[in-house]
C-alpha cells in the first residue's frame, strides 16, 4: 500500500499545483471583472478583461487533455517522468497567462510549452499502452 502510495505522489502533487493554476486564473477573472466594470453575465468589452478571461477558458480546455495524459503516463511510463513533464505543463500555463495579459502576441511560447508537454504525455501514454497490451 504504501509503495503504491508514494508511485502516485508526484503526479498528485502536479495535479493539485495545476488546479492551483487554475483556481488563481478563475479568481483574476473576476479581479479583472471588477477592474475593468465588466458586469456578469457579460463576457466581452474591455480588451484586457477578454484576455484574461481567455486565459482561464482555455487553460481550462487544455486542463481536459492534460490531467488524463499526466496520470496514464505516470501508470503506463514513469510518474516521475510524468510529474517532470507536468510541471513543464505548469511552467508554460503560467507564461502563457503572464504573456497573453499583456498581449495576445506573448501568448505564443508559453502555449507551445505547455502543449508540447501535453503532447509528450499523451504521446508517451499511448506508447505505454500499447507496449502494455503487446505484453499481454
Amino acid at each position: 500500500m504504501l509503495a503504491e502510495a508514494n508511485a502516485t505522489l508526484w503526479p498528485s502533487l502536479i495535479t493539485v499545483s495545476a488546479l492551483i493554476v487554475y483556481f488563481v486564473v478563475t479568481i483574476n477573472v473576476g479581479r479583472a471583472r471588477f477592474k475593468y466594470k465588466v458586469s456578469p453575465p457579460q463576457m466581452t468589452g474591455n480588451p484586457d478583461f477578454e484576455r484574461v478571461v481567455r486565459v482561464q477558458q482555455n487553460t481550462l480546455e487544455q486542463m481536459i487533455l492534460f490531467l488524463p495524459s499526466l496520470w496514464l503516463f505516470s501508470q503506463f511510463i514513469s510518474p516521475i517522468w510524468g510529474a517532470g513533464i507536468g510541471a513543464v505543463w505548469i511552467v508554460g500555463r503560467i507564461l502563457f497567462a503572464w504573456g497573453y495579459y499583456q498581449a495576445a502576441e506573448k501568448r505564443a511560447a508559453g502555449f507551445g510549452i505547455s502543449t508540447l508537454a501535453t503532447l509528450a504525455l499523451l504521446g508517451g501514454s499511448l506508447t505505454g499502452i500499447i507496449m502494455s497490451l503487446m505484453k499481454v
